[in-house]
């Protein structure tokens, strides 16, 4: 080792360390609605600002300096306007930089959940998602921006069952379906088809209900609370959908829930599950694709899950005599299983 080498591992940290301040002031913007305000604005000094937001004036003042510092905002004096990047972390922007800030600051509390909960093997599942109560609103936005293009884009022109489905149009039920974005999507693309999400979180539920509304899908698409562990439908689906949510299920008993999506399909009908695909290789893990899997693993771990292998969860629905087929997305880190029951 070079005796230059630990001032390179500093400097390298320390700049990590300044990244992890950027998405922190940044998430401050993004739930306050400072950036949207100031948008709005135009141009600002604090206090005008933390008008228009309704925040408290002090508070405002040292944020805008933190945000200025870190290019997050311009200024002239002591008025502010977005920057660029500013500007990109508004909800609503073309390839927001929201998630970013709000996955950050969802890593920091999981990642502190993880190192105390270490010391005594506690794993006290999804609640830990609502102990902050400035993230929960946001999970839901965060997925959408993070997935949603990516879904409508690439995924649905891949995978040949969503044509089918499209022309025979049904049930479409999503399972942790979080602000709905999937059903809206898909109630976009498949005019005939109808939905139902079910959620455990009351504020997912809101929000995909008056999204839903905002879009005119309300007479087609419904959202419902209640635990996809134990789901129950009125009638047959013609596509189960879990969107990176099969591994919440999967420790209390994966055959028996995947059975039980078989008896909630009609003949012809599929479960389509998206999951980040476990590596078989641990060194796969080192690739930048698949490092955020490795964190997400740990942090599953907190919730009483485990990521899964794509093969893994096909073997499964082979053994509940569903016929699986893979399709993978990304850099390989994302893998659909469309998993049909036999007409």
């Amino acid at each position: 080792m070079s005796e230059t080498k630990p001032d390179e591992l500093k400097k390298q940290f320390r700049g990590m360390a300044r990244a992890a301040q950027v998405l922190g002031v940044a998430y401050i913007g993004v739930v306050n609605g400072l950036f949207a305000a100031l948008q709005g604005l135009g141009k600002a000094d604090a206090a005008s600002l933390a008008a228009a937001a309704g925040m408290d004036s002090a508070y405002v003042r040292r944020w805008c300096d933190a945000a200025f510092a870190f290019d997050l905002l311009d200024a002239d004096g002591d008025a502010f306007r977005l920057s660029e990047t500013g500007s990109a972390m508004i909800a609503s922007a073309p390839g927001t930089l929201m998630p970013a800030a709000a996955q950050g600051v969802l890593n920091m509390h999981m990642a502190e959940r993880a190192a105390e909960l270490m010391r005594t093997g506690e794993r006290p599942g999804e609640k830990v998602l609502a102990e902050r109560k400035t993230l929960l609103p946001w999970f839901g936005p965060m997925l959408e921006a993070s997935f949603a293009k990516l879904f409508e884009d690439v995924i649905c022109p891949a995978v040949p069952f969503f044509t089918e489905v499209n022309q025979r149009g049904g049930l479409a039920v999503d399972l942790g379906c979080g602000n709905g974005w999937y059903l809206r999507a898909l109630a976009r693309r498949c005019g005939g088809l109808h939905g139902l999400g079910i959620d455990g979180f009351d504020e997912n539920i809101s929000q995909a209900t008056r999204l839903a509304a905002r879009e005119g899908l309300s007479d087609r698409l419904r959202f419902v609370a209640g635990d996809a562990h134990h789901f129950t439908l009125d009638r047959p689906a013609d596509l189960i959908a879990m969107n990176r949510a099969l591994h919440h299920v999967w420790e209390a008993g994966g055959q028996t829930f995947i059975a039980r999506l078989r008896e909630n399909l009609r003949p012809g009908g599929a479960a389509v599950i998206w999951e980040p695909d476990w590596p078989a290789n641990r060194a796969t893990l080192r690739q930048p694709a698949f490092q955020g899997i490795a964190f997400q693993n740990l942090t599953e771990h907190v919730q009483g899950n485990h990521l899964l292998r794509a093969d893994e969860i096909a073997e499964a629905f082979a053994t509940q005599g569903l016929k699986p087929e893979i399709f993978h997305f990304g850099e390989g880190q994302e893998a659909v299983i469309v998993a049909r029951k036999p007409g």
